[in-house]
């Protein structure tokens, strides 16, 4: 305001009038003293009015400028705003929450909002609505509301409890109702694209369980006819009379041929588990020495084929990495056999290990061959690239070295290789160094069973529907003179047999033709006439999950199709020895 305070105003009136009294135009007012105050009073006080009026003039403008941008924002913004009384009746909306729930503005003051929630949802609302009326802070929640023409939408509410009016003190916190003061948004594409999402995790978790079972499906399909082809070769290698040479070099290539094809499909399937991630790894803390052992014994002797030395870390050295153990040796054999069949003709392989940076340790394969180019160690890792040794003599996809690196990373390791034209390459892998695992009492090595001596006899009831393989079993017991083989080529029909002749072991198919492996496996161990009887699973379904779920059913042994005589055999004898210690067990307690 610009105008004069009273004070100034007075001051100013009174000079006035002493200028009209000296010039002789009011001289009735000089006589008349009383009359001239009233009339100074007068002015002064028309002055204050006039000051007041431009006052409220001016703060009513400011105000309803407030008011009106105030009113902007809170009926244009874009949530809904509502307050709510102490029972639940909509005390004020903006424009935007009448807009969301599809009424009037006028006609929700007073209304129940819980007439819009849901009725799934209006038992969950009443108790936070409570919960809020009682603490301090904001709270929210998720609300599915439903509008006026019935369509439904969600919203998330904010909502924080204010006290109506100043506390009295007399009477402090009885006498000032509640109200809830709540910011509604709407989340309904929010929603929309969560759900969408969900679906697609779960179209792509239903594709996922659908690619296993189909590759499970297609393990099972190509390892039955090779078990056939490599089982029946190999009866025939080993046979009596032994063939001749000629017959002794086509034996000779079936069986190549027929464990290449067998690698090839081992690692297709594994590449494709582990790319869909649903490769299944148990870690712990493995012996690194005991892992070297069982590599070295399978490696070397093709290394001692082709003239090839190879060397291997101190067996006194007391290493313990992170890793699941199948895999490692998964990871260290496919190495150890390409340091092998791309080396020179009596060429070196040294294994070495070494703690690397940051608590790891560092394995590495060193080898004498070519060397690899700057380009082709670019190349490495790439599926199906065998940097130019298609033209060579030895066979191979290219898909190892992918499996083992994808293996080596799920571990929490890392892989890499250093080479030079010339002299050779050494792959390395490094993995984190474990503290040892605690040592197991020693009263566990005292209960563990000791094998029986002397001559294994006994019967074998072997469960299979195919006849090509129940004829392979068939001579390979019949090798074993002292066995009596029995068959049955339903589950249904195995379990009674298992029942009437209490055979020593029995061998399992999986897929059987009426009821499954794991449940004629389940019926046995149910029954306590054949609990005890050892079951060893022989089934071409050979992903890991497959192997994991029927050892944990209770299987002594499983063994992959195609079989493997010499493993076939041992893992026999192993289940007859048992068989054989448990009856004498038995025995001395009856």
């Amino acid at each position: 305001m610009t105008g004069k305070d009273p004070a100034t105003l007075r001051a100013a009136a009174e000079a006035r009038l002493q200028a009209a009294a000296a010039a002789g135009q009011a001289p009735a007012a000089r006589a008349d003293a009383d009359l001239l105050r009233l009339v100074h009073e007068l002015q002064v006080h028309k002055i204050e009015l006039e000051m007041q009026n431009s006052e409220l003039r001016e703060s009513r403008a400011e105000r309803e400028a407030v008011l009106a941008r105030y009113t902007e924002l809170y009926d244009f913004a874009p949530v809904g705003y509502l307050t709510l009384t102490y029972d639940g009746l909509i005390a004020e909306i903006n424009l935007t929450g009448a807009t969301l729930l599809g009424v009037a503005r006028r006609e929700l003051l007073l209304k129940r909002f819980s007439a819009f929630v849901v009725p799934g949802d209006r038992e969950r609302w009443a108790g936070f609505l409570a919960s809020v009326k009682t603490q301090d802070g904001k709270s929210n929640m998720e609300l599915a509301l439903r509008r006026a023409d019935g369509t439904e939408f969600h919203a998330l509410m904010d909502c924080i409890r204010h006290r109506v009016g100043a506390e009295n003190a007399a009477n402090p916190g009885v006498g000032n109702p509640l109200e809830v003061i709540i910011a509604m948004t709407d989340i309904s594409v929010r929603k929309a694209i969560e759900a969408r999402l969900q679906e697609a995790m779960a179209a792509a978790e239903k594709a996922n369980r659908a690619k296993t079972d189909f590759l499970s499906s297609m393990s099972h399909e190509l390892r039955t006819p090779l078990n056939a082809i490599l089982g029946f070769a190999q009866l025939m290698e080993s046979g009596t009379p032994p063939p001749t040479a000629t017959q002794q070099r086509d034996l000779g290539r079936i069986l190549k041929a027929g464990w290449y094809l067998l690698e090839l499909i081992n690692e297709i399937l594994d590449l494709a588990l582990i790319e869909s991630g649903r490769a299944m790894l148990s870690q712990e803390p493995v012996s690194l020495v005991e892992v070297m052992l069982e590599c070295r014994a399978m490696v070397e002797p093709q290394a001692q084929k082709r003239g090839i030395a190879m060397t291997f870390p101190l067996r006194d050295s007391a290493w313990f990495v992170n890793a699941d153990r199948t895999r490692l040796k998964q990871v260290l054999i496919n190495l150890l056999f390409n340091a092998v069949k791309y080396n020179r003709p009596h060429g070196t392989v040294v294994v070495e290990c070494r703690p690397a940076a940051a608590d790891m340790l560092r394995i590495g394969i060193r080898d004498s061959g070519e060397g690899l180019t700057a380009d082709q160690l670019g190349q490495l890792f790439q599926p199906f690239n065998r940097l130019g040794k298609e033209a060579g003599a030895e066979e191979g996809t290219g898909i190892g070295l992918v499996v083992t690196k994808r293996l080596v990373e799920l571990m929490g390791g890392s892989i890499g290789v250093d080479s030079a034209v010339g002299a050779g390459s050494e792959f390395w892998v490094e993995l984190h160094l474990v503290s040892a695992p605690a040592l197991a009492q020693s009263g566990a090595a005292a209960a563990t069973p000791e094998p029986a001596q002397g001559a294994l006899a006994g019967t074998l009831l072997y469960v299979e529907d195919n006849p090509a393989n129940l004829e392979l079993v068939e001579q390979l017991v019949a090798r074993r003179p002292e066995l009596r083989l029995l068959s049955a080529a339903e589950g249904k029909t195995g379990i009674e047999y298992a029942r009437a002749y209490q055979p020593e072991v029995i061998l399992m198919d999986i897929n059987l033709p009426d009821i499954s492996g794991l449940d004629v496996m389940k019926s046995l161990r149910a029954d306590p006439s054949t609990a005890h009887i050892p079951i060893i699973a022989l089934s071409a379904n050979a992903l890991p999950h497959d192997i994991a779920q029927a050892l944990r059913a209770g299987f002594f042994r499983y063994l992959t199709k195609p079989i493997k005589i010499e493993e076939f055999m041992d893992a026999l004898d192993t289940a007859f020895k048992l068989a054989a210690t448990l009856a004498g067990s038995d025995a001395r307690r009856a």
